[in-house]
């Protein structure tokens, strides 16, 4: 079963010209009640080495962390201060990238949030990430 079937509720995410020349970058609301972030791979995204390059996949969890920053602090702006990033398992041209995060801890400034990647059953990459919460100016 292909994922469009299992998930037929992807949407292309606007998230600016960076990640729109990686992607695009799809998402859905999984069963379980995450959100889901995707980026089907080809050879474009690839090192020298044949393997989905670290950038992209860091990218990718970046990405996924930030918008749930966002909306976990009630859509107000939020900046990634620091992202551990651990790449687990090689991805390759063709896979099917998922992420998914988690917010581990929020405070009335900082958030404290986990994301992973898997292509199928495999575990690809993980990360931590502390995110500011930055406060909309007002306009004056």
């Amino acid at each position: 079963m292909s994922d469009r079937n299992a998930f037929p509720d992807w949407k292309r995410l606007k998230a600016g010209p960076f990640m729109d020349g990686i992607g695009p970058v799809l998402r859905t609301n999984a069963v379980d009640g995450h959100t889901l972030y995707s980026l089907q791979t080809d050879a474009s995204h690839c090192n020298a080495i044949g393997t989905v390059h670290g950038g992209v996949l860091a990218s990718l969890l970046d990405q996924a962390i930030a918008i749930e920053a966002w909306n976990a602090a009630d859509r107000q702006p939020t900046v990634t201060l620091q992202m551990d990033t651990r790449f687990v398992t090689p991805a390759r041209a063709g896979d099917l990238l998922k992420a998914r995060t988690t917010l581990r801890h929020g405070t009335r400034s900082m958030l404290f949030m986990d994301a992973e990647i898997h292509a199928d059953d495999r575990l690809v990459a993980t990360a931590t990430a502390v995110m500011k919460i930055v406060a909309k100016k007002e306009k004056t």
